[in-house]
This record gives C-alpha cells, sequence and structure tokens, in this order.
C-alpha cells in the first residue's frame, strides 16, 4: 500500500489561524514547538541568520543522489512556516524585527538567558507595546538557577536527567538516546504551554506572560517515578525494568519483535502461549514482582521459545491469542507497512516538483485537523513579502536581506 499523497495548500486554516509566531530559535526544541504551531494553523515566521540560516538546515545525511546532502531535519520541521533572513547584527534589521515581534501574539527565543534583552526585545520591554505577547525562551537549564548561564545541549540533559543512567547498558554504561529525545520534548511541552498562554489572553483576558522553557523540566516529567520513590524510600538499585516479562526478542529469521505483559492478565497470557501456563503457580514468575527478580529466567524461556519461530510465525501465534507483541521496525518498513500507509501515519507531500516525505500534522483533531499548507522554505523565501507587510521599501528589503559578507 502506498502512503497517501498530499498537496500543500497555502489557504487552509486550523484552529490557531490568526496567530502570528515570531520564531528566533534555533535547532530542534523551538523548530519540533513552532512545528505544531504551524501545523494547525498559526502564521510562523522564522527569522533566520542571512547567508546561513538556521543550523538545523546544515544537518543533512549524505546520499549519492544528493551530492550536498539532504537536508531532511529541514524538510521535516520546516514545513508550514515562512523564512525571513536578516541579518541581526544590523541595528536596522533589528528595528525592523521589533516592529515584526510586536505585532505578533507569540514570540520564541532559544538563545542563552539575556541574549534577548542584549537584541533590545525584553519581554518586559515587549509587554509594554504588546501587553498580550507570549514570550518562550527555550535554554538547556532554564533562566534562573546556578546554572543558567551555561550551555545546554539536548545530549547534556539526557545525561543530568537520569535518563541516560535508567537505560544503562547491562555493563552498567550510561546510554544517550540516539535521537533528539529532550529537544522533542521540550518542543512539545513547549507547544502546550503556548495553547494555555494564548487562552489566558482570548479567553480570560488576561495578559501575556514568559514562558520559561528548559530542556530539564521536560525531561524530568517523563522519567517516571524514579524519584519520587527514592525520595520515599532511599536509595535502591537501578530498576532496569518495569514489568515481567517485557523486552525484544530475535526470530528465528533474524527478525525482531517487542512483547509487553504490563498487566498480570497480560502476562498469563502471554505463558499460556507459549505452552508454560503453570509458571504462573511458581512463586518465582507468581507475580510482577516476583518475576522482576527473576527476569532472566523469564527472558530466557521467552527467548527459547520465540527464537524457534520466524518473525511472521510469531506474530500470528501471539495475536491469535490476544498477546501484546509487535514487529521491530526501521524506516523502509514502516513506509512498506499497510497500517502506517492505511492511517496516514506519513505522507507523500507533493508541491510541483517537490516531493518530500514527512509525519503527518499530529495529534488528529475531528473538526480542524491539522495540516500541510505548505513545503519547508527556502532561505529567506519570505523576505521581501513580511517586510512589505511591515512597510520596507524594495530599496530597503534588498539592504536588510543581504548576507553580512556583502556589506
Amino acid at each position: 500500500m502506498s502512503l497517501p499523497v498530499v498537496h500543500p495548500d497555502p489557504s487552509r486554516t486550523g484552529p490557531l489561524s490568526g496567530v502570528r509566531v515570531v520564531d528566533l530559535s534555533r535547532l530542534v526544541a523551538g523548530n519540533m514547538l513552532t512545528l505544531q504551531l504551524a501545523d494547525f494553523g498559526a502564521e510562523v515566521i522564522k527569522v533566520e541568520p542571512a547567508g546561513a540560516g538556521d543550523t538545523l538546515r546544515a544537518w543533512r545525511e549524505r546520499h549519492p543522489d544528493h551530492p550536498g546532502g539532504f537536508d531532511g531535519w529541514w524538510q521535516a520541521y520546516g514545513r508550514n512556516k515562512r523564512s525571513l533572513a536578516l541579518d541581526l547584527r544590523d541595528p536596522e534589521a533589528g528595528r525592523w524585527l521589533r516592529r515584526l515581534v510586536l505585532s505578533a501574539q507569540v514570540l520564541v527565543e532559544s538563545f542563552r538567558p539575556g541574549t534577548l534583552e542584549a537584541m533590545g526585545l525584553a519581554p518586559e520591554a515587549l509587554h509594554a507595546e504588546n501587553p498580550g505577547l507570549v514570550v518562550v525562551r527555550i535554554s538547556g537549564w532554564g533562566q534562573t538557577g546556578p546554572y543558567r548561564e551555561l550551555p545546554g545541549f539536548g545530549s547534556l540533559v539526557e545525561g543530568f536527567s537520569g535518563f541516560a543512567q535508567r537505560h544503562a547498558r547491562p555493563d552498567g554504561t550510561p546510554e544517550l538516546p540516539n535521537m533528539a529525545l529532550a529537544d522533542m520534548v521540550t518542543g512539545l511541552s513547549g507547544a502546550f504551554a503556548v495553547a494555555a498562554a494564548l487562552r489566558e489572553v482570548e479567553v480570560r483576558g488576561g495578559r501575556g506572560q514568559v514562558v520559561d522553557l528548559s530542556l530539564l523540566e521536560p525531561m524530568a516529567s517523563i522519567m517516571g517515578p524514579d524519584v519520587t520513590n527514592r525520595a520515599a524510600l532511599g536509595d535502591a538499585p537501578r530498576i532496569a525494568k518495569i514489568a515481567s516479562p517485557r523486552g525484544v526478542y530475535r526470530c528465528a529469521d533474524g527478525l525482531w519483535v517487542s512483547l509487553s505483559g504490563s498487566t498480570e492478565a497480560m502476562a498469563r497470557r502471554i505463558f499460556a502461549a507459549i505452552g508454560e501456563a503453570a509458571l504462573t503457580e511458581d512463586p518465582r514468575f507468581a507475580d510482577n514482582a516476583a518475576r522482576l527478580a527473576h527476569d532472566a529466567e523469564v527472558d530466557a524461556i521467552l527467548g527459547r521459545f520465540i527464537g524457534g519461530m520466524t518473525q511472521e510465525a510469531c506474530l500470528a501465534l501471539f495475536r491469535a491469542e490476544g498477546v501484546t507483541v509487535g514487529p521491530i521496525l526501521g524506516p523502509a518498513e514502516l513506509l512498506a507497512d499497510p497500517h502506517v500507509a492505511g492511517r496516514g501515519v506519513y505522507v507523500r507531500a507533493q508541491d510541483g516538483a517537490r516531493e518530500v516525505v514527512m509525519h503527518a500534522p499530529t495529534p488528529r483533531l475531528s473538526g480542524t485537523p491539522g495540516t500541510v499548507r505548505r513545503l519547508a522554505p527556502r532561505l529567506g523565501e519570505d523576505t521581501a513579502a513580511i517586510l512589505g507587510e511591515l512597510g520596507a521599501e524594495p530599496e530597503e528589503v534588498a539592504a536588510l536581506s543581504a548576507p553580512p559578507a556583502r556589506r
């Protein structure tokens, strides 16, 4: 089954239509945040350094068909946005940027604390002229606290938050996720914060406010009860798993499945499906706590059984018994999966000669769903239009958008 094809249509609207967002952020967290807003109708103006653009544009994957590398990160997270290229070191550009911000409902930035103030865009000064403005300040460690001045990429926060230790290898080596997890979670958290802050302004008649969005707190919020448990119970050995049986298992054909018995009823169903229903009468396997204490034995039993079947046979057997099991997939398998295609998890966006496969807007709203209105813009693609809307003359546009080297 092929992926659904969508044709970007700038005329589409959404529940956030009429909200202007000025995005001064760089890299993943800010782009993830503003992508959520843009997918649901907000006008997101991505302000980028003239000549260089957002650093995310430089994250390219090399491929013979793309000699300069393919900018998949930008294509996926730059969609539905407009690009305004400015040399922000130019005082004149700074004045036009301020005018733009004062026309907006939301400002997003990810500079080190204090940089926004140095640019003449201190939140209190902006609020004096635009009382309803929501200012989102993304940083590694937050705007306050002893570490506020330290640089803080997501990898540092994934280690600091307990995630790397929680997901350590069997030999105890901490393990970082091979993806921008902290940034992604922060972007989603920030989008919710913007929606809540906008509601305070638009529905409750309140004032705009500052969202102090560190990468640390969103990561802490998804770490489960580890800290809560330790605070109540004191030091304890690191818990590698939360339920047993639970894990990934290799099949006879070299493919893998994931399986979870996170409820007592499901664990019993798993044992019954492999012909070992009597194991639940054994004190070592009678409940989740006992099974976790003997998890290596549980894994060995399941590993031997699953290792004797192909992935297809394993899935068929367990699914017939109502067991929570699924295949381990990579990108190629995902794109070929009938459920992924049938539900439209990924779409093929076509706009003239351009075609990009990307994840569909999420979450799904029944009445006002997110849409793909335009593909990721070229650097500065909308500079002339945006500055013209603010009242700039053509000669001013040319001067403001020139790369610094040309000045």
